[in-house]
């Protein structure tokens, strides 16, 4: 179980690629092409085919060095990954993104192909590396997509920086607090989406793939991460998989703090810009993300159905329907 939640959950970090304003096509960067499992209309059948694609570095202001992807030109979209998660898991997003924005993925330190260090592991942290890569590109203003533990470093963002400079903001079923107190009512964590009475068993869960139950830790992530029922998802997690190695010594780091953070005093009074939600019929995460959506101004809800691949991971299993549900949104 320990190496299917390792190789199908999550592609995790490789090792760090710098140089202070490198900018490299990605097959040059990863060292070969890349051919994907499954052959799909509108999509790369290898990576060479994707000739626009980059992966490029900058340095933090505490000295470590991030890697991020980017694609295509005008305005600019920025993606921040969840948990463990990195770039390359974008390609199909951020191939069909391109065609009509200049589209960044970042992978956070410890992730993807940034660099690993024992420092700066918690979710503020995250949040100041988010602003200084906006201040890297030199961006007046953008837009955000922040999936799984990518929306908790938007959440802190804002309340660290506020929203000057963001656009538009968009998350991706993330709970608002993962941790779910014992004094909470169950309508209490519903709204909170509130998946687990044990932070510490369930960083031994998604880490080591130490024994839990439902009880203790939500494993409705696990199950659907290890669905293959998308030929998307096997392609994108494939392409990680090859080039992206895992060191949960090093991903591990942030996921206590993550897990214990509660940001529904910044959903209410601090999000003022305009909001999409992403959620589905599959995930556990659906209830909070509708309150959450009940909270923010004229937010919009998109809630996939279980065809519509309405999970964890639907924007890498429908990318089609996600990319074009979120154009609609941009462009409105």
């Amino acid at each position: 179980m320990r190496s299917l939640i390792r190789s199908a959950l999550f592609a995790l970090p490789l090792l760090a690629l710098h140089g202070s304003v490198s900018a490299a096509p990605a097959i040059e960067v990863l060292g070969k092409d890349y051919t994907f499992p499954h052959k799909l209309g509108g999509l790369p059948a290898k990576l060479s085919d994707f000739q626009d694609l980059q992966i490029n570095t900058f340095t933090t202001g505490d000295g470590v060095k991030l890697s991020y992807w980017e694609a295509g030109s005008g305005k600019p979209l920025v993606f921040i990954p969840g948990w463990s998660a990195n770039g390359a898991e974008y390609i199909n997003v951020l191939y069909l993104l391109s065609k009509h924005y200049h589209v960044y993925v970042l992978d956070p330190r410890n992730q993807g192909l940034s660099q690993h260090v024992d420092y700066g592991s918690r979710i503020t942290r995250f949040s100041a590396d988010l602003k200084e890569f906006s201040e890297h590109l030199g961006l007046e203003t953008a837009d955000y997509c922040g999936w799984s533990m990518g929306a908790a470093v938007l959440w802190g963002y804002i309340d660290l920086f506020g929203t000057k400079g963001i656009r538009k903001l968009v998350f991706v079923d993330e709970p608002v607090s993962i941790y779910a107190h014992t004094d909470w009512s169950e309508q209490e964590r519903l709204d909170a989406g509130g998946m687990t009475s044990s932070v510490e068993r369930m960083v031994a869960a998604f880490t080591s793939g130490a024994p839990t139950n439902q009880l203790v830790v939500d494993m409705k992530v696990v199950e659907r991460a290890l669905a293959k029922d998308s030929p998307y998802y096997e392609n994108s997690t494939a392409f990680a998989n090859a080039f992206v190695k895992d060191d949960p010594k090093y991903t591990a780091k942030v996921l206590f703090d993550h897990a214990t953070n509660d940001w529904r005093d910044v959903i209410r009074h601090k999000i003022n810009v305009p909001t999409a939600i992403f959620s589905g019929e599959y995930s556990n995460n659906l209830p909070s993300q509708r309150w959450m959506a009940s909270v923010i101004p004229n937010a919009k809800l998109h809630a996939y159905t279980r065809p519509e691949q309405g999970d964890h991971f639907l924007m890498f299993k429908n990318p089609f329907k996600f990319t074009e549900d979120l154009r609609a949104f941009l462009e409105h």
